[in-house]
């Protein structure tokens, strides 16, 4: 009946890049996420021995999102930045990838931080409706309903050729 558990050090030294990753898509800030993921693992370290039995990289991506909805709930809201980013030439730009990835890392920012998690979860985490619904503690028509909403939003926003994050489907389903 004794499983062999991950130990801790061992799970944060394999998972950090990931998990850091999630984080600076959540906060879009490096500094920010670097706090937001020690905050996360702070509070996984006291309930470990819980945790490590059963999935406890799902455990700590929820964490990640619940600590960064309360952060977000916390912080004034009363400035946002709109500078618009130069069109692109159309000649072959080397950094063309790179200027889409902010364009598009810029709009996924500018979401609500419930969408904005779902579309961190679902798309860049690559998790399922049903993981991405146990990761936020939700059920799986909000995932959907929440997916829909952003992916409206974010068409909305970015042009046609930007927008990859539904597997390029212009269909919506």
């Amino acid at each position: 009946m004794s499983e062999a558990r991950p130990d801790f050090e061992e799970f944060v030294a394999a998972r950090s890049p990931r998990l850091l990753r999630m984080a600076w898509l959540l906060t879009g800030d490096p500094y920010l996420a670097e706090d937001l993921l020690q905050t996360a693992l702070a509070k996984v370290w006291p309930r470990w021995e819980q945790v490590a039995i059963d999935r406890p990289e799902a455990y700590v991506r929820r964490v990640l999102v619940n600590s960064h909805v309360s952060w977000w709930r916390r912080r004034w809201q009363g400035e946002l930045p709109h500078d618009r980013l130069p069109e692109p030439p159309t000649v072959a730009d080397p950094f063309d990838s790179v200027v889409t990835g902010q364009v598009v890392a810029a709009a996924v920012r500018a979401l609500p931080a419930r969408q904005r998690a779902v579309v961190v979860l679902r798309f860049f985490e690559d998790l399922s409706v049903e993981d991405t619904a146990e990761a936020l503690g939700c059920t799986t028509g909000t995932v959907k309903s929440q997916t829909h909403r952003a992916l409206q939003a974010l068409r909305g926003k970015l042009p046609a050729r930007e927008l990859l994050l539904d597997g390029g489907r212009r269909d919506g389903a």
